[in-house]
């Protein structure tokens, strides 16, 4: 037998509880865990590829990679895999809007059309009459910078009423042909979905958020985000454009119907977004990344702001990022409660209770996170002073695998 064959079967066997020393999280045993759990994506066909890689303590506590990238051209997953992150563009977003928060250019309790003026004086949709004409009455308050950065400015999204959604349609905020300017001004003529901060509501926020990068700084958003989060943390495969030369470390995307094995995208439709420079440089979305590359972001807002001498934010706002601004009464929250016992801070996920059963997802209390369309994943546990960075290229949305990743990182939820 193998010695790694050894350490799957030994994974197979060992208790969970067994699995943890005193001081750390990932030890032999949770490596041995998180080995079978990648390889048993790709051998019952959930995935094409998966990789991880874990930092603990000041170190590499695990790297792994399996299956392929690229099926069709047999190119392995690896550590300088490059894959669409979707949604953990977000956090990125965010880090850059809050540096100018620390350079006093706003508050997050601010009037955003105190910056973005086509969003004074919103109407919102709260239905249509007998005769089918939409009902709108004026926003109960202004939209505040803090609303776009949780999630309850009342921009409509996808579970919204299909008259909201065709109005969208029709404004096309997100056509990638619009710069961030003109995606404001689209989106800002459309109703909102409800009075803000009465819901959570995932959708376009970042993306306004990327326009009030611009504005404030004076700089396009792309440029803005270049050099004042990327360059300093030396993120140089954190891209919108992948370059030519680099394509052939593209991961494939992948999508799996019923039970049949993932099927591959042509690359012409998966990747189109990030093969040419677009108009549309969206908040929310859009980057590309290796697990080295996003690992080094996860380690600065780990490390307090701070990266090998590199500070990007200050303690302090890293706090105010990682703790929840939901208010406790508001109970509208779209799919957020299937993520667990969580809040919302500014763009990341917010662990507030540990799981009450061992159907959620496992987390430490305090931990923050995000994930993206295609199944990545990262969190930031600062209690076990860790964070990890998690890759697949799969549609649609499979929650099972977040769950059994984080099964595996920490053992299973007992009851």
């Amino acid at each position: 037998m193998t010695p790694r064959a050894t350490i799957l079967l030994l994974a197979a066997i060992l208790p969970a509880a067994c699995s943890q020393a005193p001081d750390r999280v990932i030890d032999d045993a949770a490596r041995a865990r998180i080995d079978s759990t990648l390889a048993a994506f790709v051998e019952t066909g959930t995935v094409a590829g998966a990789s991880a890689v874990v930092w603990e303590k000041g170190r590499e506590a695990y790297f792994g990679a399996f299956g392929m990238a690229d099926r069709a051209a047999g190119t392995p997953m690896s550590r300088e895999t490059i894959v669409q992150i979707y949604s953990m563009t977000k956090p990125l977003t965010g880090t850059a809007l809050m540096t100018l928060f620390e350079d006093g250019l706003f508050e997050l309790d601010d009037p955003l059309a105190d910056y973005l003026p086509e969003f004074a004086d919103p109407l919102v949709f709260e239905g249509l009459d007998e005769a089918g004409n939409p009902i709108l009455v004026p926003a109960r308050r202004p939209i505040t910078v803090r609303d776009i950065t949780r999630h309850t400015a009342g921009f409509a999204g996808s579970s919204s009423p299909e008259w909201l959604l065709e109005q969208t349609r029709e404004a096309a905020p997100m056509n990638s042909s619009n710069t961030l300017a003109e995606m404001s001004r689209r989106l800002a003529t459309v109703p909102l979905d409800y009075h803000p901060g009465d819901e959570w509501l995932y959708g376009i926020s970042v993306d306004v958020q990327a326009r009030l990068v611009e504005v404030l700084s004076g700089r396009p958003f792309g440029e803005y985000l270049q050099a004042e989060v990327l360059d300093p943390l030396g993120m140089s495969e954190t891209r919108y454009v992948v370059p030519a030369a680099d394509t052939a470390r593209m991961s494939a995307a992948y999508r799996v119907q019923g039970s049949e094995p993932p099927s591959q995208v042509p690359d012409a439709q998966a990747h189109a977004f990030n093969l040419d420079a677009q108009a549309l440089t969206p908040g929310g979305w859009g980057l590309t990344s290796t697990l080295d590359d996003y690992l080094r972001f996860t380690r600065m807002m780990l490390g307090g702001g701070e990266l090998d001498g590199t500070r990007i934010l200050e303690p302090e706002t890293v706090a105010l990022m990682s703790r929840n601004h939901l208010p406790d009464g508001q109970t509208d929250r779209m799919w957020l409660p299937s993520k667990g016992q969580v809040g919302f801070g500014v763009d990341f996920a917010v662990r507030l209770l540990p799981p009450l059963s061992t159907s959620e997802n496992h987390g430490k209390v305090g931990e923050f996170y995000w994930d993206g369309a295609a199944m990545t994943l990262f969190w930031i546990d600062p209690a076990n002073d860790l964070t990890t960075v998690f890759f697949v290229q799969v549609f649609p949305w499979n929650a099972s695998i977040h769950k059994d990743y984080r099964d595996a990182v920490y053992g299973r939820i007992t009851a």
